[in-house]
Parts: C-alpha cells; structure tokens; sequence
C-alpha cells in the first residue's frame, strides 16, 4: 500500500509540474515555427514506436530466460553477451550510420531487433545468444542514430535555433516515461493477465517495430553528410575527433555520460533484491521509477524557462545521483532492516528524478559539441566505455554472489557495488563542473567570433 501511495502521489506532482513548465516553455517559445512542431512529430512517431518496442521486453528479459530453465549463471552470460555486443559493434554502427545514411540505419534497428525478439521463440542457448548479439547491435542504433538523425534535420536542414532542440529532448524524455509504464502494463497484461507467458512481449513487439521502420521509410528524409575524409578513414576519425586537443569538451562530456549510465545500468541490476524486504509489487515500483523519469524531465524544462542553463542542470543531476547513491550505499549495511530499506526507496526515487533531467541534458549539450559529420559515431564511442563498466561489474556482482552464501555477504556486496557507483558519480560530477567552464568558454569565443565577422561585414 506504501509504494501504491507513493506512486499516486508521484503521479499528481508528475502532473502539475508538466504543466507548469509546459506553459513556461510555450511562452518562452512563441517565436517557434509550424515546420518546428511538424519535424518533431515526424521524429516522435519513430522514436516512440522504437522505444516502446524496447521498453515492452524490458521487465520480461530475465523472467523468460528463467522460464526456459537456464540458471542464473547461465543467464548472467547473456546479458553480458548483449552488452559486450555493444561494445563490439556499437561504434561500427554509429560510423556506419554517418557514412551511409541515418535513415537506413534506423530502418536496420528495426529488421534487427525484430528478428532478436523472433530469437526468444526457441530455449536453444547458441539462439538465444544471437539473439542477444543482435540486441546489442539495435541499443546502439537506438542510444545513437536516432538522435544524430533528428539533430541534422534540426540543425543543418531547416537551421532551427539550437536552443529548441531542448523542448524536443525534454518532450521525448517525459513521454519515454509514460511509454514505459505503458508497456510495462501491456506487457504484464499478456504475458500474466491473459496468461499467454512470457514470450508473449517479445512477439508483440515485432509488428510495432515493423510498423517503426514502415513510418521511417515513408516519412524520413535521408541526412546529406558532407564527409571530410574517405571512407575508409571515416570510422576512426571519429575516435581522433574525441581525444584531439582542441575540443576538450567532447571528451570531457563522454566521460561524464560514461560514468553515469554505467551506474544506471549496474542500479537496474541491484535495485530489485534491495527492496526485497519490503515485497513491494514490482510493477508498482517500476512504474514509480518512470514517474520520476518524468518529474526530472519536468524540473529540466521548467528551469530552464526560469533562465537555468543546460550545463548548470547537467551539473546539478550529477550531484543529486551521488547524493542518492551515497545514501543507498549507507542504508545497504542494515538492508534488512525495514526503516532503511525505505530510505534506499527514496534513495532510488531520487536517482530516478536525476537520471529524468540528465537525459534532455545531455542530449542537448551533445547537439552543441559533436561535430555534425561524425555524430553517430561518436555518440557510439561514448557507450564503448559505459558497457565495458558496466559488464565488468555484473560480473563481479555474480561472482560476489555466487562465492558468498549468507545474506550478509550478499549484502556487503551490494554495499560495495553502491559505494563505486556514488564515487563514480563524484567524478561524475567534478567533471561536469569543468565541463561547465570550458563549455562556456567555447560559447564565448564563439559569440566573439561571429560579433566580429559581422562589424567586419559592416
């Protein structure tokens, strides 16, 4: 009952706050084109039917694998299998996307990972870990192109002001949130309510994937790329791109979004047996969870209607993730003790909200710093660290648990795992700050550079 109260009134705070900064937005705003709203439409069609799709198979992935009778050893394979995927062919991705075409790519996801669901159909181990390969390669279409996709029509082909991209990400964050409670209940709705098991996600979730790349085909212009190098170089120069000295930036923006989503990936992992104690409905609390997903992106909005700057609330989304994680990594020695499971509760709301605000954020500054021919790219090489993270820690996790048989040594793991993220997210943050003087910095000598050109033009 506690948590079923705590998502009502995570709901109506959820509301209102979306509307305030809804209608602050629109007024800061007015001067935002018909065209504007029809690019973004065109872009939130794909995008939230590829997300949907993705989000349906989410709360069932484990459930499946454990249905087919594989051990937890077994299936902790697998999911590192998916992400070492990621890393493996993620950047290949990303520079192919740059090369040949966004489009294309985003029509690829879509055959891809339908036929990654079409996967789940057999209990054969060797077809399951395809399947997970496959899945690995259409994340890091989805987490890359998608966004490099909407940015170049944006920025390049109808040379919107910048600075909407922000109602755009903002908007694709908070409705993200909904997509996910959506799924999570039309998911739990087939596979339990209607008894049809958990395969039943999976194969939904191919006619709406089909239906993405149908719309994509039909309504999506090709991006246009101007490449400064062959072909053949192309792939690794966005990699050069990152680590040359004149745009410290770059690199400092990918170790912050590294650092991050590592943590965010290695939460999905821990927050389930940390509430154990208190047997909430899981459901409930992942519902709860997209809720605050929405709340952050909400807050994103509103300040910066009230004159925040995206690098500001970047920042500030660093510090309240460690603050939350720092909290867990306290309450986790006495997790067994109700009062502080509960903390680890708000704890986890906490983290949630944060992670809403830093999506839009992120995603913003990105469209500033990336230079436009290697942007797909380089967004890929962004996540090669973060899977790296990400998979060496759920293996540790396992062997931790696996080597460790009472409760309290499963605990004092966990607490270990929380302890890395919080100091991951300190750094996290320390590099934000900077990020923050040298960002600005760049703006300036930017904004100098045009004042400039235009007297001289005078």
């Amino acid at each position: 009952m506690l948590v079923i109260a705590v998502l009502c009134v995570l709901g109506v705070f959820s509301f209102i706050l979306h509307t305030i900064a809804t209608r602050a937005e629109a007024a800061a705003d007015s001067g935002s084109s018909t065209s504007f709203h029809q690019l973004q439409q065109k872009f939130f069609i794909v995008y939230f039917l590829a997300t949907f799709s993705d989000w349906l198979q989410g709360p069932y992935v484990y459930k499946l694998y454990s249905y087919y009778g594989y051990s937890e050893e077994q299936i902790a394979v697998l999911y590192v299998v998916g992400f070492a995927s990621s890393v493996t062919f993620g950047t290949l991705v990303g520079a192919l996307a740059d090369l040949f075409g966004r489009k294309k790519m985003c029509i690829t996801y879509s055959i891809l990972y339908s036929v990654c669901c079409l996967t789940k159909v057999t209990s054969n181990y060797q077809v399951l870990l395809l399947g997970r390969v496959l899945g690995g390669i259409s994340t890091s279409i989805l987490f890359s192109t998608f966004e490099a996709w909407y940015v170049h029509q944006h920025v390049e082909k109808y040379s919107y002001n910048i600075a909407w991209t922000n109602q755009t990400f903002s908007k694709a964050t908070f409705y993200n949130g909904l997509l996910a409670i959506l799924a999570g209940i039309v998911s739990n709705l087939m596979a339990e309510w209607l008894d049809l098991g958990p395969l039943a996600p999976f194969i939904f979730a191919v006619p709406c994937l089909i239906l993405a790349g149908i719309v994509t085909s039909l309504t999506w212009e090709e991006n246009n790329l101007k490449q400064s190098q062959p072909r053949g170089l192309a792939i690794c120069q966005s990699l050069h791109v990152i680590f040359s000295g004149g745009n410290s930036s770059l690199l400092l923006l990918g170790i912050i979004q590294s650092l991050l989503e590592s943590v965010m990936y290695i939460f999905v992992f821990l927050w389930t047996p940390i509430l154990e104690p208190m047997r909430p409905p899981l459901g409930i609390v992942f519902s709860c969870f997209m809720v605050c997903i929405m709340i952050g992106s909400s807050l994103y909005s509103f300040l910066l209607s009230w004159g925040w700057q995206s690098d500001d609330l970047l920042t500030g989304s660093m510090v309240l993730a460690f603050v939350a994680l720092a909290t867990c990594a306290v309450a986790t020695c006495h997790t067994n003790i109700p009062p502080y499971t509960q903390i680890c509760f708000v704890a986890f709301l906490l983290f949630e909200i944060a992670v809403g605000a830093y999506y839009p954020a992120i995603t913003y500054l990105r469209s500033e710093v990336i230079p436009e021919e290697y942007r797909a790219g380089i967004i890929s090489w962004f996540r090669v660290p973060m899977n790296l993270l990400t998979c060496a820690s759920l293996m540790w996790l396992r062997k931790g648990h696996d080597n460790n048989n009472s409760a309290n040594n499963m605990d004092s793991s966990s607490y270990v795992t929380f302890f890395m993220c919080a100091c991951f997210l300190l750094l996290a943050s320390g590099f934000s700050r900077y990020f923050s003087q040298t960002y600005r910095k760049k703006m300036l000598r930017n904004t100098r550079v045009v004042s400039e050109a235009r007297e001289a033009l005078i």
